[in-house]
């Protein structure tokens, strides 16, 4: 299936907003980038409905459904396929930009930064809780350093990181202070009865205004986004769609189908039946690892650096009621898989379709959004 590439520009700020309960008086909604795909996702399938004319009373109320959306209880053809933070270069291209993999720190100054890159290593007589025979070691040296938070791969860093290649702290890397600031705005309740602001409902949320030139990067499949107006994030701030040309990071598929290992690195949350593990992998064991199995790719998972988990809900504006919060494991998580079977081809087909069972690809509404995603890389 083709995948057509956009970049979303803010027109004004943009707010997007976590998962803790706001909205009391005194509360305090906290904004975080990225947001989920969820909120690309429907931005662009409302854009699609509206731009087609369909009565969106009729789509949520189940009475229509559109060949490329769906209907409100069965997605269609259209699937996010990336979302991501980008950026427009000097000679125009538009970059995306990633979080760190999660076996990835770097410490010291600007000038002076140290990428340092975690290793599996098996412990030996070292007893521990982990679930797999090794753990994601870091060799930091004599000389250490605590972890700079707040940075941002770019797409060269992160294609030298597919590939196994050392990441450059000078040009693979950009602090979130270049890209977006913070601001505090005081929001009121509202009496939807009386159509008029509630007495004491006053509560502060942080708003993001995007440096000119940033804004995101998404990979459409099923559907072809076109130029246009998109209400996007909390309160339906404006922003604009420009479908343009994006060189997306790619591995070196010959290289890791020959060396029959490989990283798993998760590009979106993932939503999997077993936590933390990806959906193909099986029960895992201290001494073995966890087998993996999806869509014509064998190995076993021996080693996996998972950040804490996060939920992800949302609105479902068709039932106009929240989503079920779900725990998903963060983007960048990563998962080293050995003896790995699978052909180049096999490789590239599984991650366009992300990790998906099949039922679950032609049921699950969170596979037209964009979540689990990934890629693979040099290990």
């Amino acid at each position: 299936m083709k995948a057509n590439s956009a970049f979303i520009e803010a027109l004004d700020v943009l707010s997007f907003r976590g998962n803790r309960l706001f909205g009391d008086p005194g509360s305090w909604g906290e904004a975080i980038v990225p947001p989920p795909p969820s909120v690309a996702a429907g931005a662009l399938r409302s854009q699609l409905l509206a731009r087609e004319r369909v009565d969106l009373a009729d789509f949520a109320g189940g009475r229509v459904q559109h060949p490329a959306v769906g209907s409100r209880e069965r997605p269609g053809s259209l699937t996010l396929a990336a979302f991501h933070l980008a950026r427009h270069r000097a000679d125009g291209a538009v970059e995306p930009l990633f979080p760190l993999p999660a076996d990835v720190q770097i410490s010291g100054e600007r000038q002076s930064m140290r990428v340092l890159t975690m290793r599996p290593q098996r412990i030996g007589s070292i007893i521990g809780s982990a679930a797999l025979p090794c753990w994601p070691a870091l060799a930091q040296g004599t000389e250490r350093g605590k972890p700079v938070g707040g940075l941002w791969l770019t797409g060269d860093g992160l294609h030298a990181w597919l590939r196994g290649e050392p990441i450059d702290g000078q040009r693979h890397v950009v602090p979130s202070t270049s890209l977006w600031r913070t601001e505090a705005r005081v929001g009121v309740g509202l009496d939807a009865t009386l159509r008029r602001a509630e007495d004491r409902k006053l509560f502060s949320l942080q708003a993001l205004t995007f440096m000119p030139g940033v804004g995101f990067a998404v990979q459409v499949a099923g559907a072809e986004p076109k130029e246009g107006l998109l209400r996007f994030g909390g309160d339906g701030r404006g922003a604009r769609l420009v479908p343009c040309e994006i060189r997306w990071p790619e591995p070196d598929w010959e290289a890791i189908a020959a060396a029959k290992r490989a990283r798993l690195l998760l590009t979106s949350p993932g939503i999997f039946e077993r936590g933390w593990l990806p959906t193909g992998a099986g029960e895992p064991s201290p001494a073995e690892g966890a087998p993996f199995e999806l869509d014509g790719v064998r190995g076993r998972i021996v080693c996996a650096a998972v950040p804490r988990a996060q939920f992800v809900s949302g609105w479902d504006l068709a039932r106009w009621q929240p989503k079920t919060g779900q725990r998903a494991a963060p983007a960048g998580s990563v998962y080293w898989i050995e003896e790995l079977e699978a052909t180049p081809e096999a490789l590239r087909k599984l991650v366009a379709r992300g990790l998906w069972t099949a039922q679950q690809y032609d049921s699950d509404p969170r596979r037209a959004e964009g979540f689990n995603r990934f890629t693979f890389a040099a290990y």
